[in-house]
């Protein structure tokens, strides 16, 4: 196409006048009128009070919950009294709501999670102790029930990665639930130093719980020196796919099998910041170099449009070793990518806002 002056007065014509929020495409339309009052304006990123993915505040009182209207709400939980090694994921949750310029527009998925669905941020769990493990994750357990016995889908927030135990316990009370586990440990251990209840080990957990069906169940990214601890995961019959295995497989075939794995049956997505090579995430607790870049975990995670997602967490973000926060930016980009998935995901009924 031949560059005329006829076409630059037509352009002249179409956007030299007006502001930011005048989109003629009505695919970005839907999204601009959301975000750009009548005069051209729009909050700043860095303005107003933080919320993760600058979704609306929905306080919800402990004694009497409230979720209205709610399909998706996401929850902080900062508890990292399971880890084993660097402690600091209690400080995540603070840390992916300080992060700006998250969404509002899913490009890859054409979606704006947060306008397309009835989400919130319903702040933290209220842990009663800051010291008692156990009684953290009764905690836990006990507030995510509330959320899926109200209809909604919990998206939680940690926290070290002991939390999805309990989540677990709350989302496949009724059934057990199949799941897509991204992570640089399978977190199929046993019990050491007097306790079961630690980060190593939720998902062995949840399977002798009856709440994972582990021949749904698939483990990506999975590497390092604690391969010995991990043979639950091969006679419980998880899929496990090794992070020296990707490059060779290609990240389509790993979402082929992923899909596989799960069918259509009610899912959860458990997602590991220490999955990322620590050259993109060095703020977690037990890093793990050999990994998957930020690029390949989109590709992956945008491949599940459709799954059948019933619930979903970020965890082991521990932003205190990265002065970069490009850990924290990684763990909410991730967030957003999951709150995208469940815009299409068959278990979020009614999901026009």
């Amino acid at each position: 196409m031949t560059w005329t002056g006829e076409r630059l007065a037509a352009l002249q014509a179409k956007y030299c006048e007006g502001h930011g929020g005048d989109i003629f495409d009505p695919r970005f339309r839907r999204v601009a009128d959301r975000i750009f009052s009548a005069s051209g304006t729009r909050m700043a990123p860095y303005a107003g009070l933080p919320t993760l993915l600058d979704a609306p505040y929905h306080p919800i009182d402990p004694s009497n919950p409230d979720f209205g209207d709610l399909q998706v709400a996401m929850v902080g939980m900062p508890m990292d009294l399971g880890v084993t090694n660097r402690p600091g994921s209690r400080f995540g949750p603070r840390a992916l709501r300080a992060i700006e310029r998250i969404g509002p527009y899913n490009h890859v998925l054409d979606c704006a999670p947060v306008y397309e669905l009835k989400v919130a941020d319903i702040g933290d769990v209220p842990f009663r102790s800051r010291y008692r493990l156990e009684q953290s994750h009764e905690d836990i357990e006990h507030h995510v029930g509330r959320i899926v016995s109200a209809g909604v889908i919990p998206l939680s927030v940690g926290g070290d990665h002991s939390i999805s135990h309990p989540i677990l316990k709350a989302v496949g009370r009724d059934r057990p639930v199949g799941m897509i586990h991204i992570d640089a440990h399978c977190d199929t251990g046993g019990a050491f130093d007097g306790t079961k209840f630690h980060h190593g080990g939720p998902f062995r957990n949840a399977v002798l719980d009856g709440v994972l069906d582990p021949t749904r169940t698939i483990q990506i990214g999975i590497r390092g020196a604690a391969e010995y601890l991990w043979e639950f995961s091969y006679e419980a019959g998880m899929t496990v796919i090794h992070a020296e295995k990707m490059p060779a497989m290609g990240i389509a075939a790993i979402i082929e099998k992923a899909k596989q794995v799960v069918g259509d049956g009610p899912t959860y997505l458990s997602f590991d910041i220490d999955s990322l090579d620590p050259a993109f995430a060095p703020g977690t607790g037990t890093p793990e170099i050999g990994g998957p870049t930020t690029r390949e975990i989109l590709e992956l995670i945008r491949g599940l449009k459709g799954v059948n997602l019933v619930g979903g967490d970020v965890v082991e973000v521990a932003p205190q070793y990265d002065a970069t926060t490009n850990t924290a930016q990684a763990g909410a980009q991730v967030l957003f990518e999951i709150l995208s998935l469940m815009v299409f995901s068959p278990a979020v009924t009614g999901k026009t806002a």
